[in-house]
């Protein structure tokens, strides 16, 4: 994508080789009082993609590194079971539902349990490379969210880089590789490729890049539901640019026009195509029992799974939930800008207040990757022989906790 060959950061501000050094640093996440804290932030200039892959370098290499440590935890693991680990990967539960779809199409919803629930880009995107490359489904399933992982953790270090430094960027794509859920970054599923279009596009709205933030945003919106927090950020930010006049008029007016396209088209085309508008509403609420209720539902079975013996899992997306909310006071008290913070918070509203699938809270959470800026932060002013045992300590916990995901866990992540 272009904006990927995008660069945060003036590189002549940037002495020498980029070094990551021992010392403590004085890394904020927000410029100096007398500097604006949301919109006006220098726009930074072009770069090739070749320069700009030279600077995310390590933070793509530092990802690969941690999944690669959890896929091969996760293939010995298997292997001691009897497991593939392709079909581990991407034969079960909602990569089923994907891999399906890319290779017959959408049901006619002839009941509510419907594979119209899941939004097309994704199989799209599977059935063109099964189709245009030598690859079975599962793989061109897994080449697709890896690539899309990989363009996440990128536009993560274009973030943490354009907002603190370089080293912040980096240790921002390795924590999104080693949170509790990663696995799921690695499975057939949309988080990674969601993941990548949100990321690149609130990095677009941090430079004032609007016809990049639109369109980004519509592909966000033709990959997952939770795209709506992402289109009202983006549009809510094109108008902000659009009334103080920041940019030629019609950039942010075009992205806001665009933003909303893709979710609500594909809602739109389920109404068509089920006899009424709220035919995907109805899908969700009566074929796979996810509603919102405001938290009520998240509350209650929080509350039960901590006064009484429960799974692992269970405890373990209690924690996430409880870490999330925190990290976004921190966040907060660390004055991100506003997008990031609005983002944030709209996913965790969504997410809390949906009522159903508790058990998957901590991987609907993935996408919310500004929450990780504080940790991120912190790991980057630390010592080298501090920060180092912390980012061990987190991968074998996340390798361990994949595996648990995907071999012992008896329903979807």
């Amino acid at each position: 994508m272009d904006v990927a060959a995008e660069d945060s950061r003036d590189e002549a501000s940037q002495p020498g080789p980029h070094p990551v050094p021992d010392a403590p640093e004085t890394t904020t996440l927000h410029p100096p009082p007398d500097e604006p804290t949301t919109d006006a932030v220098a726009r930074p200039p072009r770069r090739g993609p070749l320069a700009a892959l030279a600077l995310a370098w390590p933070a793509l290499l530092g990802y690969a590194a941690v999944r690669a440590v959890g896929l091969v935890t996760l293939w010995i693991w298997g292997s001691a079971r009897g497991s593939r680990l392709e079909g581990i990967l991407a034969g079960r539960y909602d990569s089923d539902w994907y891999l399906g779809i890319a290779a017959h199409g959408y049901d006619h919803a002839e009941s509510l349990h419907s594979n119209m629930a899941f939004f097309p880009l994704y199989p799209w995107l599977v059935r063109l490379l099964d189709q245009s490359w030598a690859l079975d489904p599962q793989q061109a399933a897994l080449t697709v969210s890896w690539l899309g992982s990989l363009a996440a953790a990128w536009g993560l270090f274009a973030i943490g880089n354009h907002l603190a430094d370089r080293r912040t960027g980096v240790l921002l794509a390795v924590v999104w590789g080693v949170v509790p859920h990663a696995v799921v970054e690695s499975l057939a599923y949309t988080e990674a490729i969601f993941t990548a279009f949100a990321a690149w596009a609130l990095y677009a709205v941090l430079t004032d890049r609007w016809l990049t933030a639109g369109l980004l945003c519509l592909l966000a919106g033709l990959t997952r539901p939770t795209a709506s927090s992402l289109i009202a950020v983006v549009g809510l930010a094109a108008l902000v640019a659009l009334v103080r006049r920041r940019a030629p008029w019609w950039r942010p007016l075009a992205a806001m026009l665009l933003a909303p396209l893709g979710w609500v088209g594909f809602v739109v085309w389920v109404g068509d195509r089920t006899g009424g508008l709220d035919g995907w509403f109805r899908i969700q609420g009566e074929g796979w029992n996810s509603s919102f209720d405001g938290g009520a539902f998240t509350v209650s079975r929080t509350g039960e799974i901590l006064d009484s013996p429960s799974r692992f899992q269970h405890y373990m997306v209690a924690l996430v939930l409880l870490a999330a909310l925190t990290l976004f006071v921190l966040s907060i008290m660390d004055r991100q800008p506003w997008p990031l913070l609005l983002y944030s918070g709209l996913l965790l509203v969504t997410t809390i207040g949906a009522a159903g699938y508790y058990h998957s809270k901590g991987r609907f959470l993935l996408p919310a990757f500004a929450l990780l800026l504080p940790v991120a932060g912190a790991l980057a002013r630390a010592r080298r022989g501090r920060a180092y045992p912390v980012l061990v300590l987190l991968t074998a916990v996340s390798a361990y906790f994949g595996g648990y995901l995907t071999l012992v866990w008896t329903s979807s992540p």
